[in-house]
């Protein structure tokens, strides 16, 4: 390939993809416990990371970023984590509730997602099920038109108030709602 001018230059590559992962690498990097199991106010959130055909991604990385209590984000990095999936899919991270952040964000987590076949990492978010008017109000979810698509962005409530189950679908029916970020 060469240029107007007649010089020669390299033509471009494909992009890499952000995975597989390989789990041993990971070891030292997960932190999936912001908070102990079992801390007073802890919640623990779980899900699956499945692919178009429902099928589980078994080598997937999620990244939990979330607001403290009071919708602060400190400066020390708590309030960061991050999982890599198991053989079924499957992620689960223990923290605390976050606040509404400016006053204006209901409580939510950020999730990325990073996974084989994906050329960039995949944002998305976590409300709570709880916090309807709050959900109702914020201009995140608000911007989602589609209810349908809207309930992807909010966990299904577990057997008491401190379990929630999200799981992220990337693409096919139920696909979860993604951010360009």
């Amino acid at each position: 390939m060469s240029t107007a001018d007649g010089a020669a230059r390299a033509a471009p590559t494909p992009s890499q993809t952000v995975g597989p992962f390989f789990g041993f690498a990971f070891d030292k990097v997960g932190r999936p416990d912001l908070v102990p199991p079992g801390s007073p106010g802890s919640v623990h959130i779980e899900g699956r990371v499945l692919d178009g055909a429902g099928e589980p991604v078994p080598d997937a990385v999620v990244e939990l970023w979330q607001a403290d209590a009071a919708g602060r984000f400190p400066d020390d990095g708590w309030g960061f984590g991050r999982c890599l999936t198991d053989p079924a899919g499957g992620y689960r991270f223990t923290t605390v509730r976050p606040g509404p952040v400016d006053a204006v964000q209901a409580p939510h987590l950020d999730l990325s997602i990073f996974a084989r076949g994906l050329l960039q990492r995949l944002v998305t978010r976590v409300y709570f099920p709880d916090h309807e008017a709050a959900n109702a109000a914020d201009p995140v979810l608000r911007a989602v038109a589609d209810p349908a698509r809207r309930a992807t962005l909010v966990a299904r409530a577990g057997p008491d108030a401190s379990h929630l189950t999200f799981d992220v679908h990337l693409q096919g029916e139920g696909e979860t709602v993604f951010f360009a970020w």
